[in-house]
């Protein structure tokens, strides 16, 4: 059926549309995606409680298989993440990027232990939520609706299929909050005289279509077309990357039959396949960068493969929140989402000062705005206070990514979390030996910082 494609391809269109016509999603910086997910999240919802068999078979056919799309298309994502990156020596980024490593990891960490604490003393003795909603907040807010959606499958063989539809859920406020916050921080910081650059105005429509004088290459082609087609291998490469993380999936299902622990056998059943492509991907460009003298593999076309299939990820997860799931825990979801924006809000007001070397705030905004949207918010944030990227910011937070990504934000800890947060009953550890080890990484990394960093200041 090609309904389903059509429909995903309208709602992407008409969001783009909405966001260069409409001044208020001008002054937010909503992805376009995002736009488009929030109106099929509408239309969808109106016609599946019209009641009527002829609407529900007519949302039946224009939204087949949209809610399993998530969770395949966040495996190309991951699986692209290092693909064509020329890959510096891990000292090189701990030079250039340890700081703000170190602040990035506390931001995360702490969005679980807020996360985790408030559901363990508060909203599981009054809401009888499981102690996994405290992963909500840091799955939607460090780790997106890429990650949101990934998670589905973990979720459901977790017996807590709602997990999905709130980790969307916050993902969306997350990602809407972290601009509107950021701007509001921004000015707060020029009044006080934190800035060293005066903050530049973005044009909202010029971040939604390009110059035609300024227009860059998509990526360059590396393959003569009489033999394939450049974009066909770059497909192919990442399929490859796929299948390796694939292969890694299937050892740790080997190792889970040999071990015989209940916990890891919760683990490696329920892990997902996305964060294993992304080491799937990193293990394909380590061969390139020491096999390939030809340099077959173009960061730009991986770069295209990797931001259509966020985008068509994005609309199809939104488009399809189960409302009704959210319903009977609205309350304790709300008191969730307010406890991890004053979080975000601490730490850039309060800790980025103290732990960061320099340029405290421009490094801080950055970092908040990748934490509780995607990466792209935080540069945008970033681009507002340091428009020609002056400050050791930009460069500091690229690198960055290098080294956080691969655990938090969608990585191998955020893919663990919610599996040891399960109850101990089914193999989990429960709320409490997880809150002590995130209390237990946000003391390390603190201890780093002053260790190596603070003497800088």
């Amino acid at each position: 059926m090609v309904q389903p494609f059509i429909g995903l391809c309208i709602l992407l269109w008409v969001g783009h549309w909405l966001r260069m016509r409409i001044k208020l999603l001008h002054k937010l910086y909503l992805p376009s995606c995002v736009i488009g997910g929030v109106l099929g999240l509408i239309i969808v919802q109106t016609l599946s409680n019209a009641n009527t068999p002829e609407l529900a078979d007519f949302v039946n056919t224009w939204t087949f298989g949209w809610s399993k799309m998530p969770s395949f298309l966040i495996n190309i994502v991951f699986a692209c993440l290092f693909l064509g990156v020329t890959l510096p020596k891990v000292t090189t980024l701990w030079r250039r990027a340890g700081p703000q490593l170190a602040y990035g990891q506390i931001v995360a960490w702490g969005q679980y232990t807020v996360g985790i604490g408030i559901t363990l003393f508060f909203l599981t003795p009054i809401f009888k939520v499981p102690h996994m909603f405290g992963a909500i907040i840091p799955i939607g807010f460090e780790g997106g609706h890429g990650t949101a959606g990934g998670m589905a499958p973990v979720f459901e063989a977790l017996g807590y299929p709602e997990g999905k539809d709130f980790g969307l859920a916050s993902a969306t406020v997350g990602i809407m909050s972290a601009i509107i916050i950021g701007m509001v921080l921004i000015n707060w910081a020029a009044r006080k005289g934190h800035l060293s650059h005066k903050p530049k105005a973005v044009d909202a429509y010029t971040s939604s279509v390009l110059n035609i004088e300024e227009r860059p290459n998509a990526g360059k082609l590396t393959i003569s077309a009489d033999a394939i087609e450049t974009f066909t291998f770059h497909v192919s490469v990442v399929g490859i990357a796929i299948f390796l993380g694939w292969l890694g999936k299937q050892g740790l299902l080997g190792l889970d039959s040999l071990i015989g622990n209940k916990t890891f056998h919760v683990i490696a059943q329920s892990f997902p396949l996305f964060p294993l492509c992304m080491l799937g991907g990193l293990i394909v460009q380590l061969l390139e960068d020491k096999f390939d003298k030809h340099k077959l593999i173009d960061p730009g076309l991986t770069r295209r493969i990797q931001n259509s299939s966020l985008d068509f990820l994005v609309v199809a997860a939104i488009s399809t929140i189960n409302i009704k799931a959210l319903i009977p825990s609205l309350a304790p979801f709300f008191i969730l989402v307010v406890a991890g924006l004053l979080w975000n809000i601490f730490c850039v007001l309060y800790l980025a000062k103290r732990l960061l070397p320099d340029f405290w705030f421009e490094r801080s905004i950055a970092e908040l705005g990748q934490s509780m949207g995607v990466t792209a918010t935080g540069l945008l944030l970033l681009r507002v206070v340091d428009p020609e990227y002056e400050s050791p910011a930009a460069d500091a937070f690229a690198s960055k990514q290098l080294l956080h990504e691969p655990f938090m934000g969608g990585g191998l800890w955020t893919s663990s979390a919610v599996p040891l947060l399960a109850a101990p009953a089914i193999g989990g550890l429960g709320g409490v030996p997880v809150l002590l080890i995130t209390v237990g990484a946000i003391v390390f990394w603190l201890i780093i910082t002053f260790a190596f960093f603070k003497k800088r200041a």
